[in-house]
């Protein structure tokens, strides 16, 4: 967003930088802390917060700060804030609830606690963006309708591929294009992969195994299009979405035009979708129509084709590089990069990855035994299928063959957790 530069060079000038709070320091945090301290004027990071204090402390540490303090109270935090001094913390709560904090940034990649995180920092008035479609996916509708309540905006990431997608989203409904489609775009999908088949892949990038595998086996593509689909209005072709393979460096502007059915994308709201094995990846892509014949003859003149569909793209993402761009978008400007524009419209339900018996307990995303897929929320009302972002550490009471979706009347879900209560809440808010 090129306006942003200036408004933060604007703040820089003035010494009065926007104040971040980061909760969670592992891969994808600690790229943040090192791209606002070492390459982002205008803004700090003055509090991490992780379960290891030492994660945080090297997250600080990258950054080329070696001065920062762990504290065990707010009043201490908020005296480190006022005298720009950096804290560390195992408490998320205290950054949640600390005068000086414009921002939380939640990067944990976890649902329950998540959900806690999130409305500890609405309640308290602070913006909050997350870079986490696990929860956005499950729940993102009614958080948001606590942010919009306190007045806070609450939003996924730039850099993220939701977050470049709603930005080209944006930028083609802007110039008169119909967005009929957006598109992911995979080099690899296979929902059968597990943590112990990523684990090379994982361990030579410094990543987590199950997030890798969260990644190949569908389950992240999944959330990442649901939380696009709740944010344009859109909907999946249909369950699992279509995710045409193609071969392995195909151009995508030479293959995508006929990739997906013509009449869903003609007259309906449009879809979300995905292609594996186009070039360029991991890039993002959005298909639209123009109705107006002479602006049909403009865009063939720009090279995008005769119709119906003209392709639009962005061949990159870039992560932790664009949080920033967030932040200050929600802070300055009151603006989400991507969030819910009403109800949902999209779920992502639990599928079997292997053969499941009666008493076993669901392990997490990205692990041995289930998978997501994107299905219509009103089907997955319907037929009472467990959201994915729920399914961990629900205890089987059916046995369910591999591929089989799993339904409420399936498990035995565990007492007490926030984002039951709250994904209750949103099916009752929103009479689905």
């Amino acid at each position: 967003m090129i306006i942003i530069d200036t408004a933060l060079k604007k703040r820089e000038e003035e010494n009065r930088p926007v104040k971040v709070g980061i909760v969670g320091a592992g891969f994808m945090g600690k790229g943040i802390v090192l791209q606002i301290q070492q390459f982002v004027p205008g803004m700090e990071v003055v509090a991490i917060s992780n379960r290891t204090i030492d994660n945080a402390a090297t997250a600080y540490l990258q950054a080329g700060i070696e001065e920062a303090k762990i504290v065990d109270t707010k009043s201490i935090l908020e005296d480190n804030i006022r005298q720009n001094k950096y804290s560390i913390t195992d408490d998320p709560f205290m950054l949640c609830e600390a005068e000086g904090i414009d921002a939380i940034v939640e990067v944990t990649g976890a649902v329950e606690f998540s959900a806690h995180v999130i409305m500890r920092a609405i309640e308290h008035g602070k913006h909050i963006i997350i870079m986490n479609a696990e929860v956005h996916g499950t729940i993102g509708p009614i958080l948001k309708t606590y942010a919009d309540k306190a007045g806070v905006v609450f939003t996924d990431a730039d850099g993220d591929q939701p977050g470049v997608e709603m930005n080209l989203y944006r930028f083609v409904k802007s110039i008169g294009v119909k967005p009929v489609l957006c598109g992911n775009i995979k080099g690899l999908h296979d929902p059968y992969r597990n943590p112990t088949t990523q684990e090379g892949f994982a361990k030579k990038w410094g990543m987590v195994p199950s997030m890798v595998t969260s990644f190949a086996d569908g389950t992240k593509i999944s959330f990442e299009q649901a939380i696009v689909a709740n944010a344009t209005g859109m909907k999946v072709g249909k369950r699992g979405m279509y995710g045409p393979t193609v071969p392995t460096g195909s151009p995508l502007k030479e293959v995508v035009h006929n990739l997906y059915p013509q009449e869903q994308l003609l007259k309906g709201p449009g879809i979300v979708d995905y292609v594996v094995g186009a070039e360029p990846a991991p890039g993002v892509f959005v298909l639209g129509t123009h109705d107006h014949p002479v602006q049909q003859h403009y865009l063939n003149l720009y090279k995008l084709g005769e119709g119906p569909f003209y392709l639009f793209y962005t061949p990159y993402h870039l992560c932790h590089f664009e949080v920033p761009l967030t932040i200050a978008r929600a802070v300055l400007f009151h603006d989400a990069a991507l969030a819910p524009i009403g109800k949902p419209l999209v779920d992502v339900v639990t599928t079997a990855k292997i053969s499941l018996k009666k008493g076993e307990v669901i392990d997490g995303l990205g692990e041995y035994k289930t998978y997501g897929l994107c299905e219509n929320i009103e089907t997955s009302m319907n037929q009472k299928f467990l959201p994915m972002g729920l399914a961990k550490g629900c205890k089987l009471i059916n046995d369910i063959p591999k591929d089989g979706l799993i339904t409420y009347d399936d498990v035995e879900v565990p007492e007490g957790r926030l984002s039951d209560k709250m994904r209750e809440e949103q099916n009752t808010y929103f009479t689905l």
